[in-house]
């Protein structure tokens, strides 16, 4: 019972995992809005304090609103990223990446320092779209359907895998206790040797003598 109550706490882990992990689709030198929104929604802002990352390494944007510092990014962000001030005390840290390149995509985290908030953003970068005009259309991509279908999906298969690993875990409990029950009540019968059942009885004398 212990083990099935583990791996449902790993489920519950998992599919708060899942849940959290959004995918976004973009095109070259187009646009997209990175998503990372807290579950808390009257931040203050002295105690504001995010980081963006790229692939767990690049310093992509750091919102501090109360920090007089200067801006620290990976150069090849820089004069791309922009940020939206008037939704940071409402808990919205998203950030829009702007001209995008095949160098952009991966996996992007936010961090939530206050609360302690993690975020993930899988970056997918398609070829570019040209508009009616021979331009560069330039869109604001919103998480793609296959993220939602994974979102639901996934969660639903790790849950129909909890409840078959319940029923044969119940079911070979069952059986052990069926057997263990066979085995008291179906001792072997001890078996007599027939000869040993009958003695051989000799007539005495006097018999004899009657006899003859």
């Amino acid at each position: 019972m212990i083990s099935i109550i583990c791996f449902i706490c790993v489920f519950a882990v998992l599919i708060n995992k899942v849940c959290l992990q959004v995918t976004v689709e973009g095109f070259i030198g187009g646009s997209v809005v990175l998503p990372c929104s807290s579950t808390k929604h009257d931040h203050q802002l002295q105690d504001i304090d995010v980081s963006w990352r790229h692939n767990g390494s690049k310093i992509i944007f750091d919102i501090i609103p109360h920090s007089n510092s200067p801006v620290t990014q990976d150069s090849e962000y820089k004069n791309r990223i922009e940020t939206f001030p008037q939704e940071y005390q409402r808990g919205n840290f998203s950030i829009k990446l702007n001209n995008l390149q095949h160098t952009d995509a991966g996996e992007y985290t936010c961090f939530i320092t206050q609360s302690s908030e993690y975020r993930t953003v899988q970056l997918i970068i398609n070829g570019s779209i040209s508009t009616d005009h021979g331009g560069t259309e330039q869109e604001e991509m919103v998480p793609s359907l296959s993220s939602l279908l994974v979102s639901i999906i996934v969660p639903l298969l790790l849950l129909c895998l909890v409840v078959i690993l319940i029923a044969v875990f119940w079911r070979k409990k069952h059986l052990d206790s069926q057997t263990a029950g066979n085995g008291v009540s179906s001792a072997t019968p001890e078996v007599v040797n027939p000869s040993a059942q009958y003695k051989p009885i000799k007539a005495d004398n006097h018999d004899e003598a009657v006899g003859n």
